[in-house]
């Protein structure tokens, strides 16, 4: 398993759009990834095989692959499965991103996801984590990387407005993985904090690949008619 793209600190973009977003698809998401690359990043995060392959095939980045998939009465979207993993490594994903938390999946219990990636594509993992006690259990259980992604979004994990730096700093001191900075992150202030506090990459999204997003904030500071 290899993390050279982790070998300098940067920027990783997620390139994803929900299915009622205007860009959603990978002929809009592999244009994404393009521009991001020609911005530099290190890295795409992206969803769903589809896109994957079409960014694998324009562009030269590692991919941190996911497969989001709901389920009626199971908290876990993120690559839920080791069936959902295995289309987005056929895909050709560099690495596959997982929630790591302790919520109810509909697939294999973390342990033997975590085990079944590793064993059958010899794919690093990247946990994406809503506690300390949830990317301590990841990185114990095998995974390359933990990321701060869900903090904020679980019924354990306090929502805030901005990043959680706080998770980002006891991670770093408490585990011996890389760790990955990720959610809600809007500056490059804000990134400038997370590298100082010791994340090895951050990954910004909405920020920079939602444009529907970033029009409504401005929008919002508009004056009223």
């Amino acid at each position: 398993m290899t993390l050279a793209f982790l070998a300098r600190s940067g920027l990783v973009v997620s390139c994803q759009a929900r299915p009622d977003n205007p860009l959603h698809g990978a002929v809009h998401m592999s244009a994404m990834a393009r521009a991001a690359e020609q911005g530099g990043a290190i890295a795409i995060r992206a969803n769903g095989a589809a896109d994957v392959a079409a960014i694998r095939a324009v562009t030269r980045l590692p991919v941190i692959g996911i497969a989001k998939r709901r389920t009626a009465g199971f908290d876990v979207e993120i690559t839920p499965s080791l069936a959902d993993a295995r289309e987005i490594a056929a895909a050709g994903a560099a690495m596959i991103a997982i929630d790591a938390t302790d919520r109810a999946r509909d697939g294999e219990v973390l342990s033997e996801l975590i085990g079944g990636i590793t064993r059958e594509f010899g794919l690093p993992i990247m946990a994406d984590v809503a506690t300390l006690e949830e990317g301590e259990a990841a990185a114990r259980m095998g995974c390359a990387v933990v990321a701060t992604t869900l903090s904020g979004y679980t019924a354990n994990s306090p929502r805030q407005d901005g990043p959680d730096f706080e998770l980002l700093a006891r991670l770093v001191a408490r585990v011996s993985i890389p760790v990955i900075a990720e959610g809600r992150f809007t500056t490059p202030g804000e990134l400038a904090r997370a590298f100082a506090i010791g994340a090895c990459a951050v990954v910004v999204g909405t920020a920079i690949t939602n444009p529907r997003e970033i029009t409504r904030r401005f929008a919002a500071a508009a004056p009223a008619t």
